[in-house]
Protein backbone atom coordinates (compact mmCIF):
# COMPACT_ATOMS: atom_id res chain seq x y z
CA UNK A 1 0.00 0.00 0.00
CA UNK A 2 2.97 2.14 0.96
CA UNK A 3 4.18 2.18 -2.61
CA UNK A 4 0.84 2.35 -4.08
CA UNK A 5 0.26 5.63 -2.44
CA UNK A 6 3.74 7.27 -3.03
CA UNK A 7 2.83 6.57 -6.86
CA UNK A 8 -0.02 8.78 -6.49
CA UNK A 9 1.67 11.41 -4.68
CA UNK A 10 4.70 11.54 -7.78
CA UNK A 11 1.73 12.03 -10.11
CA UNK A 12 0.99 15.41 -11.75
CA UNK A 13 -2.32 17.13 -9.96
CA UNK A 14 -5.77 16.53 -11.21
CA UNK A 15 -6.77 19.05 -13.13
CA UNK A 16 -10.09 20.60 -12.68
CA UNK A 17 -12.18 20.30 -15.89
CA UNK A 18 -14.38 23.58 -14.86
CA UNK A 19 -11.57 25.92 -14.46
CA UNK A 20 -9.91 24.70 -17.78
CA UNK A 21 -12.95 25.25 -19.86
CA UNK A 22 -13.33 28.89 -18.32
CA UNK A 23 -10.14 29.89 -18.95
CA UNK A 24 -10.65 28.71 -23.09
CA UNK A 25 -13.99 30.47 -22.97
CA UNK A 26 -12.25 33.49 -21.73
CA UNK A 27 -9.25 33.27 -23.86
CA UNK A 28 -12.05 32.82 -27.35
CA UNK A 29 -13.75 35.58 -25.84
CA UNK A 30 -10.83 37.61 -25.96
CA UNK A 31 -9.92 37.04 -29.29
CA UNK A 32 -13.32 37.78 -30.61
CA UNK A 33 -13.37 41.52 -28.83
CA UNK A 34 -10.19 42.08 -31.08
CA UNK A 35 -12.04 40.43 -34.16
CA UNK A 36 -14.96 43.11 -33.63
CA UNK A 37 -12.27 46.15 -32.64
CA UNK A 38 -10.65 45.76 -35.97
CA UNK A 39 -13.79 45.25 -38.02
CA UNK A 40 -15.53 48.16 -36.52
CA UNK A 41 -12.45 50.33 -36.78
CA UNK A 42 -12.12 49.01 -40.57
CA UNK A 43 -16.16 49.70 -41.19
CA UNK A 44 -16.14 53.68 -39.86
CA UNK A 45 -12.79 53.88 -42.58
CA UNK A 46 -14.84 53.09 -44.73
CA UNK A 47 -17.83 55.03 -44.16
CA UNK A 48 -15.34 58.17 -43.53
CA UNK A 49 -14.19 57.22 -46.79
CA UNK A 50 -17.36 56.89 -48.68
CA UNK A 51 -18.49 60.50 -47.07
CA UNK A 52 -15.05 62.52 -48.39
CA UNK A 53 -15.02 60.49 -52.04
CA UNK A 54 -17.47 63.16 -53.42
CA UNK A 55 -15.53 65.94 -52.07
CA UNK A 56 -12.12 64.52 -53.42
CA UNK A 57 -13.84 63.44 -57.00
CA UNK A 58 -15.08 67.18 -57.15
CA UNK A 59 -11.45 68.89 -56.49
CA UNK A 60 -9.73 66.28 -58.89
CA UNK A 61 -11.88 67.21 -61.46
CA UNK A 62 -11.47 70.54 -60.62
CA UNK A 63 -7.91 71.09 -60.47
CA UNK A 64 -6.58 67.67 -62.48
CA UNK A 65 -8.75 66.61 -65.29
CA UNK A 66 -9.84 70.07 -67.00
CA UNK A 67 -10.94 69.69 -70.25
CA UNK A 68 -8.75 71.06 -72.92
CA UNK A 69 -8.61 74.35 -73.70
CA UNK A 70 -10.38 75.24 -70.62
CA UNK A 71 -8.59 78.39 -68.54
CA UNK A 72 -9.57 79.74 -65.06
CA UNK A 73 -9.77 83.93 -65.10
CA UNK A 74 -9.14 83.90 -61.26
CA UNK A 75 -5.75 82.54 -60.00
CA UNK A 76 -6.06 79.21 -58.11
CA UNK A 77 -3.79 79.13 -55.27
CA UNK A 78 -1.54 76.14 -55.05
CA UNK A 79 -1.47 74.43 -52.05
CA UNK A 80 -4.83 76.09 -50.94
CA UNK A 81 -4.47 78.10 -47.47
CA UNK A 82 -6.91 77.38 -44.89
CA UNK A 83 -8.97 79.99 -42.55
CA UNK A 84 -6.46 81.02 -40.21
CA UNK A 85 -7.29 79.85 -36.57
CA UNK A 86 -8.06 83.38 -35.15
CA UNK A 87 -10.94 85.07 -33.58
CA UNK A 88 -12.19 88.72 -35.57
CA UNK A 89 -14.14 91.46 -34.26
CA UNK A 90 -17.29 92.64 -35.58
CA UNK A 91 -17.99 96.47 -36.08
CA UNK A 92 -20.16 96.54 -33.49
CA UNK A 93 -17.42 94.56 -30.56
CA UNK A 94 -18.41 91.07 -31.17
CA UNK A 95 -16.19 88.27 -30.94
CA UNK A 96 -16.29 85.82 -34.08
CA UNK A 97 -14.28 82.86 -34.67
CA UNK A 98 -13.25 83.11 -38.20
CA UNK A 99 -13.69 79.45 -38.53
CA UNK A 100 -17.37 79.78 -37.88
CA UNK A 101 -17.31 80.87 -41.58
CA UNK A 102 -17.07 77.01 -42.97
CA UNK A 103 -19.77 75.56 -44.55
CA UNK A 104 -20.09 78.01 -47.34
CA UNK A 105 -18.35 79.60 -50.52
CA UNK A 106 -16.60 83.00 -49.30
CA UNK A 107 -16.22 85.79 -51.38
CA UNK A 108 -13.64 88.15 -49.39
CA UNK A 109 -13.44 91.90 -49.93
CA UNK A 110 -10.82 93.61 -48.06
CA UNK A 111 -10.42 97.60 -47.49
CA UNK A 112 -9.91 100.32 -45.14
CA UNK A 113 -12.75 100.91 -42.87
CA UNK A 114 -12.94 104.71 -44.80
CA UNK A 115 -13.64 102.68 -48.31
CA UNK A 116 -12.83 104.97 -51.24
CA UNK A 117 -14.69 104.78 -54.71
CA UNK A 118 -12.64 101.77 -55.17
CA UNK A 119 -13.39 100.09 -52.26
CA UNK A 120 -17.13 101.08 -52.80
CA UNK A 121 -16.61 99.37 -56.34
CA UNK A 122 -15.69 96.21 -55.13
CA UNK A 123 -18.13 95.51 -52.89
CA UNK A 124 -21.29 96.54 -55.09
CA UNK A 125 -19.09 93.84 -57.35
CA UNK A 126 -19.87 91.57 -54.93
CA UNK A 127 -23.09 91.64 -54.26
CA UNK A 128 -24.03 91.42 -58.09
CA UNK A 129 -21.56 88.66 -58.59
CA UNK A 130 -23.78 86.94 -55.90
CA UNK A 131 -27.11 87.72 -57.13
CA UNK A 132 -25.80 86.99 -60.61
CA UNK A 133 -25.58 83.35 -59.39
CA UNK A 134 -29.41 83.01 -59.48
CA UNK A 135 -30.61 79.97 -57.28
CA UNK A 136 -27.38 78.90 -56.74
CA UNK A 137 -26.63 82.27 -54.93
CA UNK A 138 -27.87 81.04 -51.47
CA UNK A 139 -24.18 79.41 -51.56
CA UNK A 140 -21.68 81.76 -51.25
CA UNK A 141 -21.61 84.42 -48.46
CA UNK A 142 -20.49 88.13 -48.82
CA UNK A 143 -17.21 88.66 -46.50
CA UNK A 144 -15.71 92.57 -45.79
CA UNK A 145 -12.28 92.43 -43.85
CA UNK A 146 -12.13 95.35 -42.57
CA UNK A 147 -8.09 95.90 -42.25
CA UNK A 148 -8.26 99.24 -39.62
CA UNK A 149 -9.95 100.12 -36.63
CA UNK A 150 -12.14 102.83 -38.17
CA UNK A 151 -16.00 102.79 -38.70
CA UNK A 152 -17.50 102.74 -42.55
CA UNK A 153 -19.73 105.70 -43.12
CA UNK A 154 -23.36 105.54 -42.06
CA UNK A 155 -24.60 105.19 -45.68
CA UNK A 156 -22.06 102.37 -46.18
CA UNK A 157 -22.97 100.59 -42.65
CA UNK A 158 -27.00 100.37 -43.97
CA UNK A 159 -25.85 99.09 -47.59
CA UNK A 160 -23.73 96.52 -45.85
CA UNK A 161 -27.23 95.53 -43.56
CA UNK A 162 -29.24 95.39 -46.32
CA UNK A 163 -30.24 91.61 -47.33
CA UNK A 164 -28.30 89.22 -47.75
CA UNK A 165 -26.02 91.16 -45.34
CA UNK A 166 -22.28 91.07 -45.67
CA UNK A 167 -20.52 90.12 -42.91
CA UNK A 168 -17.96 92.78 -41.51
CA UNK A 169 -14.94 91.70 -39.70
CA UNK A 170 -12.25 93.68 -38.67
CA UNK A 171 -8.87 91.76 -39.27
CA UNK A 172 -5.31 93.78 -39.12
CA UNK A 173 -3.56 94.02 -42.41
CA UNK A 174 -0.65 93.29 -41.59
CA UNK A 175 -1.72 89.93 -40.14
CA UNK A 176 -4.22 89.11 -42.79
CA UNK A 177 -0.98 89.35 -45.11
CA UNK A 178 0.37 86.23 -43.37
CA UNK A 179 -2.71 84.16 -45.05
CA UNK A 180 -3.85 86.33 -48.23
CA UNK A 181 -1.35 87.98 -50.73
CA UNK A 182 -1.88 90.02 -53.79
CA UNK A 183 -0.89 89.74 -57.16
CA UNK A 184 3.27 90.80 -57.13
CA UNK A 185 2.94 94.32 -57.36
CA UNK A 186 -0.45 94.83 -56.16
CA UNK A 187 -1.95 96.08 -52.97
CA UNK A 188 -4.14 93.00 -50.89
CA UNK A 189 -7.49 95.28 -51.20
CA UNK A 190 -7.14 95.45 -54.87
CA UNK A 191 -8.84 91.93 -55.69
CA UNK A 192 -11.84 90.08 -54.35
CA UNK A 193 -10.48 86.65 -52.87
CA UNK A 194 -12.71 82.93 -52.75
CA UNK A 195 -12.54 80.50 -49.98
CA UNK A 196 -14.63 77.25 -50.49
CA UNK A 197 -16.76 75.71 -47.95
CA UNK A 198 -14.00 73.51 -46.59
CA UNK A 199 -12.05 77.20 -45.40
CA UNK A 200 -9.50 76.70 -48.31
CA UNK A 201 -8.20 80.61 -49.81
CA UNK A 202 -8.38 78.82 -53.12
CA UNK A 203 -8.76 81.52 -55.85
CA UNK A 204 -7.91 84.96 -56.16
CA UNK A 205 -9.36 87.56 -58.82
CA UNK A 206 -7.32 90.26 -60.99
CA UNK A 207 -7.67 93.71 -60.19
CA UNK A 208 -10.01 95.54 -62.11
CA UNK A 209 -11.82 92.04 -63.28
CA UNK A 210 -14.17 91.56 -65.75
CA UNK A 211 -17.51 90.19 -63.31
CA UNK A 212 -18.82 88.21 -66.14
CA UNK A 213 -15.26 86.03 -66.15
CA UNK A 214 -15.44 86.14 -62.41
CA UNK A 215 -19.07 84.55 -62.17
CA UNK A 216 -17.91 81.65 -65.12
CA UNK A 217 -15.10 80.80 -62.79
CA UNK A 218 -17.32 80.27 -59.53
CA UNK A 219 -20.01 78.79 -61.76
CA UNK A 220 -17.58 76.16 -62.69
CA UNK A 221 -16.46 75.70 -58.65
CA UNK A 222 -20.57 75.56 -57.95
CA UNK A 223 -20.89 72.50 -60.36
CA UNK A 224 -18.24 70.74 -58.96
CA UNK A 225 -18.92 70.59 -55.71
CA UNK A 226 -22.58 70.22 -56.20
CA UNK A 227 -22.31 66.59 -54.96
CA UNK A 228 -21.45 67.45 -51.60
CA UNK A 229 -21.66 71.16 -50.72
CA UNK A 230 -25.59 72.60 -50.02
CA UNK A 231 -26.91 75.68 -49.25
CA UNK A 232 -26.32 77.15 -45.77
CA UNK A 233 -23.86 75.77 -42.90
Amino acid sequence: MSGFESSNRDAAPAVDPLALTVYELDGSRSREDQRRVRSGRIKLLLVLLVCALPVIASYFTYYVVRPQGRTNYGTLIEPSRALPDVTLTALDGARVPLSSLRGQWLLLAVGAASCDAPCEARLYAQRQLREMLGRERERLDKVWLVTDGGMPGAALQQALRAEPAVTVLRYPEDELARWLAAEPGRALQEHLYLVDPVGQWMMRFPVDFDPSKVKRDIDRLLRASAAWDRPGR
